[in-house]
């Protein structure tokens, strides 16, 4: 079993690779979803996911019904990025730290659960800030056999390249994702570098 995980500063970009990845075949429990919502985007209530999460069923398993993934995000607030929607197996680890009303915990949830699935820490901080700027991660896990195909619909032109986030990032003096920073005042960032510039 394999994490394969992208960045996007477009939801609708992301929202097309999660559908590809649903159509090859990936079950919803297996690819995860959180997205910024500062910008109030997505305007449905919150979701009873974070109480099914803490209880023991996952947000996965709330939103496997029909309309895919993306039809089931629920909504959170999460201590150094701000309002998201999310849905998936991370999601239900960041909704558990929420509801566990640990300072920093859904944070610390989100970088905990990518790299206990094997994604090098460096890199989970960059999509913890990615997020906290405006993005959408998509993660999924998925068979060796399925990872070529999984790792070519994440890792595609509309995509972030993390190696250069990461340096954009440092070039403004940021070090690391930083929980207690508060929600980004900046705004949405969106002209910072990605695959296609490259």
């Amino acid at each position: 079993m394999q994490t394969i995980t992208a960045l996007f500063d477009d939801h609708d970009d992301a929202s097309d690779a999660v559908g590809e990845l649903e159509s090859m075949g990936i079950p919803a429990s297996d690819i995860s979803v959180v997205a910024n919502n500062s910008e109030g985007w997505h305007e449905g209530s919150a979701s009873p996911a974070a109480e099914d999460a803490a209880g023991g069923a996952g947000i996965g398993a709330v939103v496997g019904g029909a309309g895919g993934l993306m039809a089931g995000l629920g909504a959170l607030s999460i201590p150094g990025i701000g309002p998201v929607v999310a849905a998936g197996w991370l999601a239900a680890t960041v909704a558990g730290a929420v509801t566990g009303a640990v300072v920093g915990g859904a944070a610390g949830g989100i970088i905990g659960g990518l790299t206990d699935a094997g994604v090098p820490e460096n890199d989970a901080h960059v999509y913890a800030e990615g997020i906290r700027r405006g993005g959408t991660l998509v993660t999924a896990r998925v068979s060796d056999d399925l990872a070529p195909q999984a790792r070519e619909i994440l890792q595609n032109p509309n995509s972030v390249d993390v190696s250069e986030r990461r340096g954009a990032y440092e070039a403004e003096g940021w070090s690391a994702f930083d929980p207690a920073a508060g929600d980004y005042a900046e705004g949405i960032t969106r002209d910072t570098v990605r695959r296609s510039d490259l």
